[in-house]
Order: structure tokens, then C-alpha cells, then sequence
């Protein structure tokens, strides 16, 4: 007979398939943020709470991540005592920013618990970013019936509410495709060849000058650090000739777009690096100088939303935005998130691991992120937290993997 290990086990396996099912589902659903609440917070929001229930633990690392994040939401909610009105889109703004918080340490837990699902996570991310990417380009180009619905000021938004958004959505995808086109068998590479094109078109459209700084960026990036991390120097040029084919390639897919003029001339205006809403009275950059001076008058900031009341626009600056809408107490957090994530990656990027290639992708975009969010708010990115999730995960997957080497050294001593 059966023993009931082996009874629990062979039982288990649907309710394990079931969850990395909807997991991917979730993963997937981030890719459609055209209202808030999205299908995203609805589904995610259940499947979080089940997952917990069902005995998802909380380690050391995901503990440090979810209390820094909740430092951060704790600003949010004092500022809130600053605000003479207090609207339910202010209180369902909260509600969405404490959701991103706990769908992070999410992330970080299902990953911890199990490297595979790294590969589900990316999978699934990919498969939105595709279909999404492709209802940008469509409905930038016409081809679709309701085509406005996927555009904003002639650019191309796919299924979010800001082209800003949309574009740097798609990069950690299209670096985990470049990543598997130069590791991997040069047989198989024609489909990634053709999403990563995808990617790129649609990045491209997005007329994001933060999307195509992250994706340069990130390009190059993976491509340093992948040289670095290999130590055959065959495999070297190999992965060098490939990148430089790739680049040719993602070249020839922009020539081909640029041939169109509506794309062209919009191409060449948003090219300019400093743009006349910039510089004007109560532009972007004086929206910071105010905006920083205001903040060291008041250190609990204006609340949620209201910055865009005082100066008739958001901040577009994360550093900003923590000051005005979390308070200094806000600020001092993201900046320890910041710092802390950046560091503790730092340690496994040149470690060999299995899921090295999902981490470097995750890491080095996390980072081109924080880069541009100088000039842009990413207080509200989903993928921005799923971003910090896996990278937190796979923190927690390294050190226990160096506490099992330890306890594996100790008892070869013994």
C-alpha cells in the first residue's frame, strides 16, 4: 500500500499545477492596464490571498522587502493627514499602491519557494508582452476597428493607459529573448528572432524616450555582463558576432517603420533630447525646483494626488513623487529599497546559478528603471513591483543556497 507521503505527494501535483497555472495567468494579465482597478489587481488580489492561506511562507529577505515597503505605504497614509478633502480616488490610489507592495513580496515568495517558477513567470510576461506589443503596433498602423483605443497622441500604447508606461513594459521580455538568442542553439532562434523584433517595433512606436533609453541600456548591459560572466573565449565572439547581427536587425526593423512619415516626423520630434514642455514656465524642470522646495516645508508632503492639483501635472520624477505623496518618511524608504536592492543584487550577479539568466535580465532593467525614473513616475508600474519581486526572490534563492552549502561543508568537517 501506499504510504501517506507518497499518497500527499502524487495529491499534490494538480494543486501545484493548478497554481503555477494561475500564476502565469496573473503574469500575464499585467500587460492590460487600460482602467484602474485592472483585471491584473482583481485576479492577483484573490490568488495572493489563497496562495498565503495555502501556506506560502515569509522568509528573512522577503520579510526585510515587505517591511520597507510598508514604511513606504505608512508615508502615504500620513500624508493623508495633511489633506483637507479626501476623495475615494485618493483612497483607491492608496489601496492600489499597497497592493503593488504586497504583490512584490508576492512575487519574492512563490520564487524563493521554487526556482522553477521563474521560468512560468517570464514565460507568462512574455506572452503579454506580445499580445499587448501587437495591439500597439496595430492600432497605431489602423489595421485594428477600435484602433484609437491603443493609441495616445499618435503613439502607440497597446493595452495601458500611457505610452510611458507601455514602452518600458516590454523590455525585460525582449532582454530575456536576447538572452536565450545568444546562449542558446542558433536552430531555434527564428521564433525569438521574430518576437524580439516584435519588442522592438513596438518600443519603438511607443515614442518613449525613457523606453528607448531603458532598452539601450538594457542591451547593453546583458551583453557586457554576459561577456564577463563567460570565460570561453569562443563563446565570446559568439556572442559578440550575434549581438552585433541582433543590433543590425532591431536597425532594419526601425529603418523599415521610418519609412512611413506619420512615424518619421513624430520620430524626429521626440528625438530631441529636451522638449518645449520641459523648460517652459512650470515645465518639468521647474515643476522639480518647486516641487524639492516645497517638500522641505513640509515633511509628511501634500498627499496622494494633489501634487498634480498644485502645478496642473504629475511630477514625473519617483524621488519627487515619494516626497509630495508619502512624506519624507515615504521617501527615506523608497531610497533604502532602492539602495538595499541594488546592493544585495550586486553580490549574485556574477555567480553561476540556474537562475542566473532570469536575475541578470531582472536586475539590469530594475536598474535601467531607476535610471530613468528621474525623469518619470514609476510609482504605479506593475511590472516595476514583479520587477522587484523577482529580484528579491531570487535573493532569498541565494542565500539559502549558501546556508545549504554551509550546512553541507559543516557536516563533511564533522
Amino acid at each position: 500500500m501506499e504510504n501517506a507521503a507518497a499518497i500527499h505527494a502524487r495529491q499534490s501535483v494538480p494543486v501545484a499545477a493548478l497554481g503555477r497555472y494561475a500564476l502565469a495567468v496573473g503574469t500575464f494579465l499585467s500587460g492590460f492596464v487600460l482602467y484602474e482597478p485592472a483585471p491584473y489587481e482583481l485576479f492577483m488580489a484573490g490568488l495572493i490571498g489563497l496562495w498565503f492561506l495555502f501556506g506560502l511562507k515569509i522568509s528573512r529577505s522577503n520579510a526585510i522587502l515587505m517591511t520597507i515597503l510598508m514604511v513606504f505605504n505608512a508615508g502615504g497614509i500620513l500624508s493623508l493627514t495633511v489633506m483637507s478633502d479626501i476623495s475615494s480616488d485618493i483612497v483607491l490610489y492608496l489601496g492600489v499602491s499597497f497592493f503593488l507592495a504586497l504583490s512584490a513580496v508576492f512575487f519574492a515568495a512563490v520564487i524563493e519557494d521554487d526556482a522553477t517558477r521563474l521560468k512560468t513567470i517570464f514565460n507568462a510576461y512574455l506572452a503579454g508582452t506580445l499580445a499587448t506589443g501587437l495591439l500597439g503596433i496595430l492600432g497605431y498602423f489602423g489595421v485594428l476597428p477600435a484602433s484609437e483605443l491603443f493609441t495616445l497622441y499618435d503613439r502607440a500604447k497597446g493595452a495601458f493607459q500611457d505610452p510611458n508606461v507601455f514602452g518600458p513594459y516590454l523590455v525585460l521580455p525582449a532582454c530575456y529573448l536576447l538572452h536565450n538568442i545568444l546562449a542558446g542553439k542558433l536552430s531555434s532562434s527564428a521564433p525569438r528572432l521574430v518576437a524580439l523584433s516584435i519588442l522592438t517595433l513596438a518600443i519603438f512606436l511607443s515614442f518613449s524616450r525613457a523606453a528607448w533609453g531603458l532598452y539601450g541600456f538594457s542591451i547593453l548591459m546583458l551583453v557586457f555582463f554576459m561577456l564577463l560572466n563567460e570565460r570561453s573565449t569562443a563563446f565570446r565572439m559568439r556572442i559578440f558576432i550575434i549581438s552585433i547581427c541582433g543590433i543590425l536587425l532591431m536597425a532594419i526593423t526601425i529603418g523599415i517603420a521610418l519609412q512611413f512619415e506619420q512615424v518619421s516626423n513624430l520620430f524626429f520630434l521626440r528625438a530631441q533630447l529636451v522638449q518645449e514642455y520641459d523648460i517652459e514656465q512650470l515645465g518639468r524642470f521647474d515643476r522639480y525646483r518647486l516641487g524639492f522646495l516645497l517638500a522641505m516645508e513640509r515633511p509628511l508632503g501634500v498627499g496622494p494626488m494633489a501634487f498634480g492639483k498644485l502645478f496642473h501635472q504629475d511630477p514625473h520624477d519617483i524621488w519627487l513623487k515619494a516626497l509630495m505623496a508619502y512624506g519624507w518618511l515615504g521617501f527615506l524608504a523608497y531610497a533604502t529599497l532602492v539602495i538595499w536592492t541594488l546592493a544585495a543584487g550586486f553580490k549574485c550577479l556574477l555567480r553561476p546559478r540556474s537562475w542566473h539568466p532570469y536575475f541578470l535580465c531582472a536586475y539590469i532593467v530594475f536598474f535601467g528603471h531607476i535610471l530613468i525614473s528621474t525623469i518619470i513616475d514609476t510609482d504605479h508600474w506593475r511590472h516595476f513591483y514583479i520587477l522587484l519581486g523577482i529580484i528579491w526572490g531570487c535573493i532569498g534563492l541565494e542565500a539559502r543556497y549558501m546556508r545549504q552549502r554551509q550546512s553541507r561543508a559543516s557536516s563533511q568537517i564533522a
